[in-house]
């Protein structure tokens, strides 16, 4: 995670993903590595919002043993 001292010190915005000073070319991160850091992020899903859901009632088990027709 970003060290909350580096981005205490800076004067403009922080990186988002080390906290140091984004560049311009960049922006908002300092470096194409913090850039890159942040896209594998979103790609293997570690920013996705985790989601409970509910039972489908359609899909609710009977409970009933149906037999399988081989013809």
């Amino acid at each position: 995670m970003a060290d909350l001292k580096a981005m205490k010190k800076s004067n403009g915005p922080a990186c988002p993903t080390c906290g140091k000073a984004e560049s311009l070319d960049n922006r908002p991160f300092c470096s194409e590595r913090c850039r890159e850091v942040d896209l594998n992020r979103w790609l293997s899903g570690a920013y996705a919002i985790p989601a409970v859901e509910k039972p489908d009632p359609d899909e609710q088990e009977t409970g009933e043993i149906l037999p399988l027709s081989r013809n």
